[in-house]
């Protein structure tokens, strides 16, 4: 199992850094993980072509060459690029799926009535994504196994990595960023803060490493260094 970070994510607004509006284009860090026959990309956040030369320029990989993709949470700045990887299998967790689709389609609805062209492209391209969304399993290959981490969304989940020699917590906006780890603050627009502050925890708990939903690989500060 071999894991490397493609592009390293930014929040629109970092609460830790005094903003209040967004001041930036929000995208998920992403990962690409390689196990076996299985070739992972996680959060694919960046705009299409973007993404792909970053996998081209961090990887040497076309992206015919991911066989999946898993989204930690669904949401725009997760699945921005999905689309480059048409051919592949789509993850995702069931609890985050069935928490995201009514209110989806709620809001489709919701624009078409308001005649609101663009965001009903928007809201249709969504919910065609959500639909080819696969259930993820348990054990997504040989030491890659589903971490579940809700409350900064109702379903998000993680996924641990057990390197030869250290535990691997790609987390998504379970810990947004190294800053964030350090400060012990969890993501400011949490679904449920209290789930996001339990799984916060647990994330520190068990990983060495911890890949933060929109900063850099980083090590757990509450470990002794290696």
């Amino acid at each position: 199992m071999q894991f490397s970070i493609i592009s390293i994510g930014a929040m629109s607004v970092n609460d830790l850094w005094g903003e209040r509006t967004a001041t930036r284009t929000g995208h998920a860090t992403t990962t690409l993980i390689r196990s076996g026959d299985k070739v992972i990309l996680v959060d694919p956040g960046l705009p299409e072509p973007a993404l792909v030369a970053r996998l081209g320029e961090r990887a040497g990989l076309r992206p015919e060459a991911v066989t999946h993709v898993f989204l930690t949470s669904f949401q725009a700045d997760t699945l921005r690029g999905i689309r480059a990887f048409d051919h592949a299998t789509w993850w995702i967790s069931s609890d985050e799926r069935e928490a995201v689709g009514v209110p989806l389609a709620q809001e489709l609805r919701k624009a078409a009535r308001e005649a609101d062209e663009e965001t009903v492209r928007l809201y249709e391209t969504q919910v065609a994504a959500l639909r080819r969304c696969e259930p993820v399993p348990d054990r997504l290959a040989d030491r890659v196994d589903l971490f579940p981490l809700p409350g900064a969304t109702p379903g998000l989940c993680g996924l641990l990595l057990a390197d030869t020699r250290h535990t691997v917590l790609i987390c998504g906006d379970a810990v947004p960023t190294l800053e964030h780890l350090a400060k012990g603050r969890v993501h400011p627009e949490c679904f449920d803060p209290d789930r996001a502050r339990e799984s916060f925890t647990e994330a520190v708990e068990i990983a060495d490493l911890l890949v933060p939903g929109r900063d850099n690989l980083g090590p757990n500060p509450t470990r002794r260094p290696f």
